[in-house]
């Protein structure tokens, strides 16, 4: 997966976050961003990065991405590999 594909597919995954008051609640209270500051965060290097960990730390937002993108959930530890600040992830 090339890093444009990668931040094509975090974006994909902030998009399916923001599309639900409670999973954004959700994202907002575990990374310390409020509403007013994510625009700024997300301009940030590591902020597309900082969602997919987010998504492969959850595996029941992981899964329900996954299937509302019709992707294979690998598919986003594969993006996670792809941008900056990666570790080892296992898939």
């Amino acid at each position: 997966m090339t890093p444009e594909e990668a931040e094509a597919l975090a974006v994909a995954a902030l998009s399916y976050l923001a599309t639900d008051p409670e999973r954004l609640g959700t994202f907002l209270g575990e990374t310390g961003l409020d509403p007013e500051s994510i625009r700024s965060a997300a301009g940030g290097s590591g902020f597309l990065p900082a969602v997919l960990d987010y998504l492969l730390g959850r595996e029941d937002i992981l899964l329900a991405f996954a299937e509302e993108q019709s992707i294979d959930p690998a598919s986003v530890a594969s993006a996670r590999r792809a941008l900056p600040g990666a570790r080892h992830i296992e898939t």
